[in-house]
């Protein structure tokens, strides 16, 4: 545990539900893991007991990758964490494959409808028929990441193979939805579950947050041991999302110091104030040292091992590459920092 954990409390220490089980967290609340098969290896999903219409059953709060290993624990699950009721509902956070890969399965199985934001689901729509390739692959994608420095040949062409990264991990959703807005309240077993709306980490993210039980499924927007993922892509190239996000943590600190926090990835826990804190710390620092390397122009290639310390693997670095861009365009937008596009084709940073 890192000394930043060391200020949060973990209620349920190292207890967690195993393959194809639930744990309950609180009344009509249960935990899932699903399997990812990346360096960051589950995501948590959530069963919320509810009642639609006069019938019981249950809410499902995103849905893992679309993959027949998932599929196979989501079976295990109907058949033995359901207590003989149906799903009456899938919402999803945001349209990020792990939240939303499994989305048109679950929703056919059950007959049921998909709840998410509408920026979300077009954007899962068009991508899983293949009009983008999600940012993390193809020609576009490889373009993007040669103009920030990364010309590496091997590095580029396997980029450019992942153009149909985002419809394989989502291959299809659903034809319809229910749009979620921010301040709307789902009601969801006879309790009231808020949304509220995040910007920075994807298009319109939305979390939920239950008063009665004094629980926030925080999704990807508040995460205890890692810092979300805010990147610049190809698809938005002179995007300017770390503000978006940082703007976007205050909205949660309304929200009562004891809430338990239940995220995407990690085990649930509270300090959920302290945890906003930590986050608008680490990007003042992280927005410091950038601005410090950029004392002579700077590629963000050139700034990746100021931000990450650590070995990456090529899907790292494609996220790693957006983060960082993300940096320099923060400073870049607030008057810190100039940007060139250089004769060699690569654009560069330096203070101003």
């Amino acid at each position: 545990m890192n000394p930043l954990e060391h200020q949060l409390q973990y209620p349920f220490a190292d207890t967690m539900p195993g393959p194809g089980k639930t744990m309950e967290l609180a009344s009509g609340v249960r935990w899932i893991r699903m399997p990812l098969p990346f360096a960051l290896d589950h995501i948590n999903l959530w069963l919320l007991r509810d009642k639609i219409d006069g019938k019981e059953g249950w809410t499902i709060v995103d849905c893992g990758i679309s993959r027949d290993e998932v599929k196979t624990l989501w079976e295990e699950i109907f058949a033995t964490q359901l207590e003989g009721l149906p799903v009456l509902r899938v919402v999803v956070t945001h349209m990020h494959p792990d939240h939303v890969g499994l989305a048109s399965w679950l929703c056919k199985k059950w007959d049921v409808p998909l709840t998410m934001s509408m920026t979300d689901y077009t954007t899962a729509k068009l991508w899983s028929m293949g009009q983008s390739n999600g940012g993390t692959g193809g020609e576009s994608a490889a373009q993007h990441l040669g103009r920030h420095g990364m010309t590496d040949p091997e590095a580029l062409a396997q980029i450019r193979a992942r153009a149909s990264y985002y419809p394989s991990l989502v291959p299809e959703m659903p034809t319809s939805y229910a749009r979620i807005l921010d301040g709307q309240k789902l009601k969801i077993g006879g309790h009231d579950w808020q949304a509220i709306v995040g910007y920075g980490h994807a298009p319109e993210h939305i979390s939920l947050f239950c008063p009665d039980k004094n629980v926030l499924i925080s999704g990807d927007m508040v995460l205890p041991r890692i810092s979300t993922n805010v990147s610049v892509f190809d698809y938005e190239p002179l995007g300017n999302p770390l503000p978006l996000y940082l703007n976007s943590l205050d909205n949660f600190n309304h929200l009562p110091a004891d809430t338990l926090i239940l995220p995407s990835h990690g085990k649930p826990f509270k300090g959920l104030h302290e945890r906003i804190a930590q986050q608008h710390e680490h990007h003042a620092e992280r927005l410091a040292e950038v601005l410090e390397a950029c004392v002579t122009p700077q590629s963000t290639t050139d700034i990746l091992p100021v931000l990450f310390k650590r070995k990456l693997d090529l899907h790292q670095t494609t996220f790693a590459m957006g983060e960082a861009i993300a940096h320099l365009h923060a400073l870049y937008f607030e008057g810190k920092l100039s940007r060139e596009l250089c004769a060699d084709g690569i654009i560069r940073f330096v203070r101003t």
